[in-house]
């Protein structure tokens, strides 16, 4: 069976990368009918909080990408951890080593000066010395001499790495915390794991873990190592250009099926698809469509596919999505216009939640035109072109098509063009030049509303 894990460390959010990986390794267990895991890697005491496992997890709750087991701690398993480095010990394939930071810092000093590729130099390897007092010791792992260590990566193709190019890693540091290469071994043996699906800075610890695997006669997963995702200029992914917490796209305004969406394209397709559903991805997903090349985050090409996604939702699901929006905002949606239908006129003019409620904040209370707009439109003239209309407002049946017909007729009887009407009405009612057409705009506002403002505005014009 499938079995594949996602395991991140609890030392910050859960970013677009990890996500990412999570989706991948979410994506081919569905595909395959197998199961997902998720893992929390948590030995790093110092940097590892309890906040940060929370956002790990909230991100994945918002993003639906669900697991089967887990979570898994790893703190919680320190136990089985020591008893694998016993049976190494044991069998003569790990070892104590007593060297002090001191003397490793010296030994690297000396590699480095002689040109040299700074590494363990095996001092403690088969040692015969008396062990030194008051010096607690790490267990190192007796990594092979001779030969290559040689794999076939989904992604990468064959990857071999001869075994002198590799020094005795450590497996438990002198606390009795287990280091990253030994636990995440342990992990993915005692979880079973087929697939190891993670980024390609985890490359280059593989040969070491599968010689770990080895050293214990257990099974080989098989691995793919997943390209960086770098910014649209080409360069390391940074906050400005999209390496932010996934939840952080929530309180942006992003819908979570539109950000999984663009997640699943950056460095895998499938022909020409740009907008799918989860179940046409986990239909389609296969570990040999996931490019080689570093994928590029485009924030454009993020609002236009969160874009289609608005169009597409259910205006009800988006008006609960907008209302804390406006809460925030002090709009308080239960005094004005139905949500349901203000969203259905804006969606399609906008491309994120935010912006969504933005767009509607008028409607829940006056904006105040700027000093350009009120001088352009706030005079003398515009006055004697709305007073009638506005008398007109008062009896009419307040529908859109009558509220177009009464503009219409004002501005033939007044022989200007529609605009001149129109726009500085929209400026005294909404605050702004742009928006959905001045009939629908009023409809939903009311006609009580719409006098309310409109009169407050006349009353301002200088005489």
């Amino acid at each position: 069976m499938v079995r594949t894990r996602f395991a991140p460390s609890p030392t910050g959010y859960l970013h677009i990368g990890g996500a990412r990986t999570a989706l991948f390794s979410w994506a081919y267990a569905r595909r395959h009918g197998g199961k997902f895991i998720l893992r929390i890697e948590d030995t790093d005491q110092e940097r590892s909080t309890q906040q940060s496992t929370q956002a790990i997890l909230d991100g994945m709750a918002w993003l639906a990408i669900d697991y089967d087991e887990g979570p898994f701690y790893q703190m919680q398993r320190l136990q089985r951890y020591h008893e694998v480095a016993e049976q190494l010990l044991r069998n003569n394939q790990a070892y104590y080593c007593y060297a002090s930071k001191e003397e490793l810092d010296e030994m690297r000093e000396r590699q480095l000066a002689a040109g040299q590729k700074p590494r363990y130099d095996g001092r403690w390897r088969d040692s015969e010395q008396t062990p030194p007092a008051g010096i607690k010791p790490v267990v190192r792992f007796k990594n092979p001499w001779q030969g290559h260590v040689t794999f076939n990566d989904h992604i990468k193709g064959r990857i071999s790495v001869a075994n002198d190019e590799l020094d005795d890693l450590v497996l438990l540091r002198s606390d009795g915390i287990p280091t990253y290469n030994f636990s995440v071994v342990i992990d993915d043996l005692d979880m079973a794991i087929s697939h190891v699906i993670r980024g390609d800075d985890h490359v280059n610890n593989t040969p070491r873990q599968i010689n770990i695997l080895k050293a214990l006669g257990a099974p080989l997963p098989e691995y793919a190592h997943v390209p960086m995702i770098l910014g649209a200029n080409g360069e390391r992914l940074s906050k400005r250009h999209g390496a932010v917490s996934v939840m952080q796209y929530q309180e942006d305004g992003y819908l979570p099926d539109a950000l999984l969406n663009y997640l699943a394209r950056l460095g895998w397709s499938h022909g020409d698809e740009e907008i799918f559903s989860r179940e046409e991805l986990i239909e389609w997903f296969d570990l040999s469509a996931i490019s080689r090349s570093p994928a590029k985050f485009n924030p454009e090409k993020l609002h236009w596919l969160n874009q289609q996604y608005l169009k597409k939702t259910d205006n009800q699901h988006l008006a609960e999505l907008v209302k804390p929006f406006l809460d925030k905002d002090n709009c308080p949606v239960s005094d004005g216009p139905n949500l349901i239908q203000i969203v259905d006129l804006l969606k399609e003019r906008v491309n994120t939640i935010e912006e969504l409620a933005d767009a509607a904040v008028y409607f829940y209370r006056p904006l105040e035109p700027t000093d350009e707009l009120k001088s352009q439109f706030f005079n003398a003239e515009t006055k004697a072109l709305l007073a009638n209309l506005i008398e007109k407002f008062e009896f009419i049946e307040w529908t859109r098509e009558s509220i177009h017909h009464e503009i219409k007729t004002a501005a033939k009887d007044q022989d200007v063009k529609l605009p001149k009407i129109a726009m500085p009405l929209r400026v005294m009612v909404t605050g702004e030049t742009h928006t959905p057409s001045i009939d629908a705009v009023l409809e939903l506002l009311g006609r009580k509303e719409t006098l309310n403002r409109v009169k407050a505005s006349l009353a301002r014009f200088p005489s």
